[in-house]
């Protein structure tokens, strides 16, 4: 049955590639202020609408958040936990010259999703590895409730677990790389066939 399905991935993989190599491009054209909205939309997505958290993100630079002093609380108030989720945005942008300053310095993609784990308030692995996906980076699993779903209907994990500490993630997406690898779809681009998959479009 496995097999089975993998067939019908395939499949849909070669349908859907070349959207999918293009989407990735586009995200490793993501420059200057556009860098910092990625980052406030990773902080707004834990059990959250994407949808819903793009929208925000673009009340936010319609208000030009990025430069100018103001409450986010208001543009973000739809998303669930949006007291807290605002009190990240803050904290991002008051460190964002640091940030910015890692993301330009530290070149390898696994140890600069490190440093944002343990210094930006509100990330963790799958936030910090969907920000530097969208940011260009690649090889980084995004284990979003999707890709944990499929990574159990193909036999790669056993079961889903209720959450995912820091070394289980990382074991999760050594599993996951492995079978990207066995079936030859790349991660990156195994990630948003599932993605696309689940919700019948190619987002972020």
């Amino acid at each position: 049955m496995i097999e089975k399905d993998i067939s019908l991935l395939r499949q849909n993989y070669r349908q859907r590639k070349e959207e999918i190599r293009k989407r990735l491009e586009e995200f490793s054209k993501v420059k200057g202020s556009g860098v910092f909205y990625e980052l406030c939309f990773c902080l707004l997505t834990p059990q959250s609408n994407a949808k819903g958290c793009d929208a925000a993100v673009r009340r936010l630079k319609a208000q030009g958040f990025f430069k100018k002093d103001i409450d986010p609380k208001k543009q973000v108030k739809p998303i669930r936990f949006y007291n807290n989720k605002s009190a990240y945005l803050i904290h991002a942008k008051n460190n964002y010259p640091e940030i910015k300053s890692r993301i330009n310095s530290i070149e390898k993609s696994s140890e600069l999703r490190e440093w944002l784990v343990k210094n930006v308030k509100g990330f963790g692995y799958k936030e910090a590895s969907h920000f530097l996906r969208n940011t260009g980076h690649r090889n980084l699993a995004i284990l979003d409730r999707h890709i944990m779903k499929n990574l159990f209907r193909f036999g790669v994990i056993d079961e889903i677990p209720k959450s995912l500490t820091a070394k289980k993630y990382l074991e999760t997406e050594k599993k996951f790389r492995k079978f990207s690898g066995r079936i030859g779809i790349p991660m990156d681009e195994l990630d948003l066939l599932f993605w696309s998959m689940e919700t019948g479009e190619i987002f972020k």
